[in-house]
């Protein structure tokens, strides 16, 4: 089986019809949990606007505004030839904002998630970095983990089922002891 590159770049606003069903399938593909009483029904029900035309045309919004203030709003794609894999966005406000970051099964374990975190990172210039995980995605716990988050005790029980905790990174690149030797490729 060939390799997959997978390159990452600036989203253009034509590519926002690609994000919200992107979204979509990676909530399906993520976030089904029984004792959450998460099922495709309720996913579907509470995430399926981003794949309709309001929520594409949000994400162009979005991209395009990032496109006007890169200090302040960051979005990077994942392609795999043509087709988007995986993105992640963030903000600049009075703290930096990580999310949302998704990537299909099939990207996921090549580095490219890695690659997005580092670029997002140097984007936020060892500010303080903050961002919500559902609390049963194990995968992704491990991953901001691994780049120096930690839980900061703040929970919160998303649309009354979606358990999400908060994480925090606020250490400067160069302070770092969580990262040791490890690295995503």
């Amino acid at each position: 089986m060939a390799r997959v590159t997978h390159v990452i770049g600036v989203p253009a606003p034509d590519d926002a019809a690609a994000l919200g069903p992107l979204q979509l399938t990676v909530w399906l593909q993520t976030y089904p949990d029984e004792e959450a009483g998460v099922d495709e029904a309720w996913i579907r029900e509470h995430r399926g606007s981003s794949a309709t035309a309001e929520g594409i045309a949000g994400w162009r919004e979005f991209i395009e505004a990032a496109g006007r203030q890169p200090d302040l709003l960051f979005c990077r794609v994942v392609r795999a030839g043509t087709e988007i894999v995986g993105f992640l966005c963030g903000r600049r406000g009075e703290v930096v904002t990580l999310g949302p970051m998704y990537l299909l099964e099939q990207a996921r374990g090549h580095g490219a998630g890695g690659r997005l975190m580092e670029e997002f990172l140097a984007w936020a210039e060892g500010a303080p970095v903050f961002l919500w995980v559902t609390e049963y995605n194990e995968r992704a716990v491990r991953f901001y983990e691994r780049y120096g988050f930690e839980p900061t005790g703040e929970r919160e029980l998303w649309r009354g089922r979606l358990p999400n905790v908060r994480m925090a990174r606020s250490r400067t690149p160069g302070a770092e002891r969580g990262l040791g030797g490890s690295s995503v490729t």
